[in-house]
């Protein structure tokens, strides 16, 4: 059932629903989130079987503001303060050290856990009439089947779960693609999942260097030596399988060069194909159905999911995607179609 967000009474109605171990679709203002009590063990279990998503994958804790941070994290070193500082309310997640008796359901079984505190007023008002229930932070994976593409409207998540899973309508999502992941809890700043962010934004923020999750800085360009940041260390989090984000239909990343040669090879009557490019491609055919992809790389995130779901139909087998530019801006999007594609 889907409810109205802006709505008081809907929010108590929603915080209820909590505080009774069950579920609720959130909106935030990267995606739409599937969220419980996070420190209640049987009602995010709720959110992995509905998901279909195994219990080992951690979810993304979501709290109401910086200070409620403490409540699941037993440090919090410097830089991620500042991060906090100049990200928070937003589309940032820090994977910090967890408090051993809290929510360790929500985290996979780690030690570490992920938070963010998100910026949609939606989100921000169920969070606090929450708290003052006792519950000071929800687990909210993205509101789909696990692996599938993620939901940005309300609509989205009621097709995905039914008319029994209770939903805050708030709209559609204004970033479109999850928050960008950053480890914090091995000394340094490690991106693990770039989102809508800059590296240089996040290195500006909390004055170090930003390196990439066993591999190399961004800055230096050289690989990390073996005992600086050892692999099995490294958490896990959301979003970081090879293949995710995927809709039904199979797709691929080609170049607009490449793209375009291959429509060319199509009959005339070709079809069950769909085509989502930055660059005008042409077919012979009348059957294939095309979308423009923005310029902009902020509103080509903000639109991506909503428009795989709508190419996504019973009818089309293939979906062919521009690669996007290599500019660091479009990384969130170009990890996610990457991902799609795997």
């Amino acid at each position: 059932m889907i409810i109205d967000g802006s709505n008081s009474a809907s929010i108590t109605q929603a915080a209820q629903v909590i505080a009774a171990g069950g579920l609720v679709g959130l909106p935030t203002e990267t995606v739409y989130g599937l969220a419980a009590d996070a420190a209640n063990e049987a009602a995010v279990a709720k959110i992995f079987a509905a998901k279909g998503r195994p219990s080992e994958h951690p979810l993304i804790v979501h709290v109401a503001d910086a200070a409620s941070a403490s409540r699941f994290a037993s440090e919090i070193p410097d830089f991620a303060q500042k991060l906090m500082g100049a990200f928070w309310p937003g589309p940032l997640t820090l994977i910090l050290p967890r408090r051993p008796d809290i929510a360790a359901a929500a985290a996979g079984g780690q030690s570490s856990v992920g938070l963010r505190c998100p910026s949609h007023p939606v989100a921000l008002a169920l969070l606090k009439a929450c708290a003052t229930r006792g519950i000071h932070g929800l687990a909210a994976p993205s509101a789909n089947q696990f692996g599938r593409v993620s939901p940005t409207t309300a609509a989205h998540v009621q097709g995905e779960f039914g008319d029994d899973l209770l939903i805050l309508n708030g709209g559609a999502c204004s970033v479109g693609i999850e928050s960008t992941i950053v480890d914090c809890s091995r000394g340094v700043p490690v991106l693990l999942r770039p989102g809508v962010l800059t590296a240089t934004q996040i290195e500006y923020a909390c004055g170090q260097n930003l390196l990439l999750n066993n591999e190399q800085s961004r800055q230096e360009k050289r690989r990390l030596e073996a005992d600086s940041l050892p692999p099995e260390d490294a958490p896990r989090a959301s979003g970081m399988l090879e293949s995710h984000y995927a809709p039904k239909a199979k797709l691929r990343l080609m170049d607009a060069k490449a793209l375009q040669t291959a429509l060319d090879i199509l009959d005339t009557d070709a079809k069950n194909i769909a085509v989502y490019s930055r660059q005008q491609m042409h077919s012979t055919s009348t059957n294939i159905l095309f979308r423009r992809m923005p310029e902009d790389a902020g509103l080509a995130a903000q639109q991506l999911f909503a428009t795989l779901r709508e190419l996504d139909q019973p009818d089309i087998k293939l979906i062919w995607v521009e690669t996007p530019p290599e500019d660091a801006v479009w990384d969130g999007v170009r990890d996610r179609v990457t991902r799609a594609a795997a």
